[in-house]
């Protein structure tokens, strides 16, 4: 059966996948985390296989961090899964209640996107996340992950898909992907799919947007900023721009580029340079930043790049406005910070950046869907169409307009024999 054929089916299946009950779709989901410890010694043994391929093929150090699913990785997705099932049923929501007439009734409901294709990096617990996100808001998936994790992405669907079935879900509700060559399948099923979202490089996405006709949700890069305000409290920063950059270098929301206000240079690099060296963390800096510090030069080229590694480029700038223009003209509208003190200057920040998570005096590692409180993530969207930021149940469900009347034609309202009055009841 092709891809074609495969997404068609699971087309079919989505109305049904749509009006599965809150109390079936946490089953499935208890049915799966039961399953995945079951089945841990196999998804292990699996994740070790893809491991050592990945190692005799070079791959780079970041890549082989995400690849890695052992036990405390599998037991991080169960947490996950559990606080997915507690949470509240994203479907079925009223969002509006409007009278159009004494006898015509206007309610709006959350509703299932349908068929969401996600196309993912070598991270397995991505694998897990993506499935049950899908699952707990009513959608069917199609799951292509990175090739790197193969065996370890195979284990995990089959585990994850039969579990879901003995739950009583929809045959098709879930569908795996493995090849590279069936993406170009995939990407012609647009009377099929409803969204696709793609994880990666900004030219796997721009790849992806440009050979489909489906609409395309996601982010390409993940390059974040903190800006140092001359207005910070000295330990809270260093803390913050430490953990922002060096708690988890290999995700998109890692800080890439500290921007520092000219008149606090001088107190903050010297020891923040001194913590990046302890955790072995290379730091870029411009010509000013090398007359405070021992560093190695920063290009124009550093700050576009996002290095998923121990490497953090600095410049100090004169002002604001400089680092918010620096931000907005290079970051990738992903997730920026400001330390400060100053309400005021914390509120200009905010108000100017145009990243889909703008923070003050915390770090940027905190764009996540899971420390949000969504469950877990499907992805994060700087784009500002259908959803922005984190990218959880509520950004998995679209709306309809629902209309009960009493035989109501519009002839009436149009020849005047009656009008509408409009009246909100929620």
């Amino acid at each position: 059966m092709t891809i074609q054929e495969q997404a068609a089916l699971m087309k079919l299946d989505s109305s049904k996948m749509a009006a599965t009950s809150t109390e079936q779709r946490n089953n499935a989901l208890q049915a799966i985390i039961n399953a995945l410890l079951s089945n841990k010694d196999a998804i292990i043994r699996a994740n070790e296989t893809d491991l050592s391929i990945a190692e005799e093929n070079g791959i780079e150090a970041p890549i082989l961090k995400r690849l890695k699913f052992n036990e405390s990785k599998l037991n991080d997705v169960i947490k996950g899964i559990q606080d997915l099932i507690n949470l509240p049923d994203p479907l079925g929501k009223m969002q509006m209640k409007r009278e159009l007439d004494e006898d015509l009734l206007l309610i709006r409901e959350s509703c299932p996107i349908g068929v969401i294709g996600v196309i993912f990096e070598a991270r397995p617990d991505a694998m897990v996340q993506i499935s049950t996100l899908c699952i707990k808001s009513g959608n069917c998936s199609i799951l292509k992950g990175g090739s790197e994790a193969l065996h370890t992405n195979r284990e995990l669907f089959q585990t994850i898909y039969h579990a879901a079935l003995s739950a009583g879900l929809p045959e098709n509700c879930l569908m795996q992907v493995e090849a590279r060559s069936e993406i170009t399948e995939l990407l012609e099923c647009h009377q099929s799919i409803d969204l696709l979202i793609p994880r990666g490089s900004n030219s796997f996405v721009q790849y992806i947007m440009n050979h489909t006709k489906i609409p395309v949700m996601g982010h390409a890069d993940g390059i974040c900023h903190i800006y140092a305000d001359k207005d910070l409290e000295l330990e809270k920063a260093i803390k913050v721009i430490i953990d922002s950059k060096t708690q988890y270098t290999a995700v998109c929301n890692a800080t890439e580029t500290l921007l520092v206000h000219k008149d606090i240079a001088e107190r903050l690099l010297p020891p923040l340079n001194k913590a990046f060296k302890e955790k072995s963390t290379e730091v870029r800096g411009t010509a000013a930043v090398q007359n405070i510090i021992d560093c190695e030069p920063a290009t124009e080229e550093d700050f576009k790049t996002e290095y998923l590694d121990l490497i953090i480029s600095i410049k100090i700038v004169d002002n604001i406005q400089e680092a918010i223009e620096h931000i907005n003209k290079y970051g990738s509208h992903h997730t920026d910070c400001i330390l400060t003190e100053n309400e005021e200057a914390a509120h200009t920040f905010m108000q100017y950046v145009d990243s889909a998570g703008v923070y003050q005096n915390c770090s940027t590692r905190f764009a996540d869907g899971y420390r949000y409180g969504f469950g877990a993530e499907v992805g994060i969207s700087t784009g500002k169409l259908h959803a922005r930021g984190p990218v959880g149940l509520e950004g998995l469900c679209t709306y309809k307009y629902k209309l009960f009347g009493n035989g109501n034609i519009v002839a009436d309202y149009a020849e005047g024999r009656k009008s509408f009055h409009f009246k909100d009841l929620m």
